[in-house]
């Protein structure tokens, strides 16, 4: 079944059965005018959002659900598609039906989206991580994890380059250009009422919204065109240690974590609850290869862990958590899963701006 209902606008190619899309045909002429013909790139950075607490409604901006998945960018080349991660980890490996799916579009594209799965009618990161952790394309396979991949922006379709577009027409021809079939779907978004919009994504337990300035351009950086409003509070943080396990626990007790402020890497507590077994396995497995004598840590702050390993600072984790105190900690910290999409050096303590 086709998601949207929308018919691509398409040109035959000579001499190929295959469709590309132009999409001067679908833009008006005034949007037309911002787009550029180039060759296809291999490689563009992702726009970033800006996280912020002051929600608000503006009918110049759009509201987009914030899926608690990973972001993934699609640059399908002809028959060739290629999956990253925002920092260029390749992801055809960890979600072939999803290579496979996009192999079966028209056209050559580069798409940004959010790679989910679903625990009951909400996306779980959690969940996700059974998949996203997964190093051999049989297995992933044969996972019982159900992955879609949700498209939200294009950056250049059929040798032209849209990311001069604004936000609102580039939506209107990502989802006219591309037939939808799961498991790739269409990121839908509300134009208005943005604070109503907030409240019923944390009454439904999402993890937050995306503003988005609709008439913006695509930056390949990060910008307060794009703002996040988020349900709860969630934070990657660098893993610099861990402690031994006590009683019936296995793998570890707790992981020692942190975040960098001016090149230190600032200690923020300690990480307890959130790990099933498996994962307490795998994780000490990682850890175990990477342990060294000196702790990480430039601003240790009040580290007293008897017995606390130290290990090189390359994993990131995603924490959920209340509050920070007052001394830079963490408030009732739990483990949500490996950030394998996030380089630790980018990892800082997000502090929200205001929008006013």
């Amino acid at each position: 079944m086709v998601a949207t209902g929308a018919t691509p606008a398409t040109t035959r190619v000579a001499g190929s059965e295959s469709f590309v899309t132009d999409p001067r045909e679908i833009l008006g002429a005034e949007a037309a005018g911002a787009l550029s013909e180039e060759g296809f790139p291999d490689w563009l950075d992702p726009m970033l959002a800006t996280l912020t607490d002051d929600p608000f409604s503006d009918p110049g901006w759009i509201y987009e659900r914030k899926l608690d998945g990973v972001r993934v960018l699609a640059f399908k080349d002809g028959d060739r598609v290629r999956l990253y991660s925002r920092n260029r980890k390749d992801q055809n490996i960890r979600y072939p039906e999803l290579v496979e799916a996009l192999e079966g579009l028209d056209g050559s594209f580069v798409v940004d989206g959010e790679v989910v799965a679903f625990e009951g009618a909400v996306t779980s990161f959690s969940k996700l991580q059974d998949r996203s952790q997964i190093q051999d394309a049989e297995e992933a396979r044969r996972s019982d994890v159900d992955v879609y991949y949700y498209l939200f922006d294009v950056m250049h379709l059929d040798g032209w380059d849209v990311t001069g577009v604004g936000l609102r027409h580039r939506k209107h021809l990502l989802r006219q250009a591309l037939e939808y079939r799961d498991p790739i779907r269409f990121a839908t978004h509300r134009n208005e009422d943005g604070e109503a919009l907030l409240e019923e994504a944390c009454r439904k337990g999402w993890e937050g919204l995306i503003a988005k300035d609709a008439s913006s351009a695509y930056v390949h950086s990060r910008s307060r065109k794009w703002l996040k409003f988020k349900c709860v509070n969630r934070q990657e943080l660098v893993i610099g240690g861990f402690t031994e396990p006590e009683g019936e626990r296995i793998g570890f007790g707790a992981l020692l974590v942190g975040y960098y402020e001016d090149g230190d890497l600032v200690y923020a507590g300690k990480v307890g609850t959130g790990y099933d077994d498996a994962m307490l396995r795998r994780l000490r497995d990682r850890m175990d290869e990477l342990e060294r004598e000196t702790q990480p840590f430039d601003e240790p702050g009040d580290i007293s862990e008897k017995g606390a390993h130290w290990i090189t600072p390359e994993l990131v984790g995603e924490v959920g958590f209340t509050e920070w105190t007052d001394d830079g900690k963490l408030r009732h910290p739990r483990f949500l899963g490996l950030r394998e999409d996030k380089d630790p050096e980018e990892v800082v303590r997000e502090r929200p701006v205001e929008t006013g």
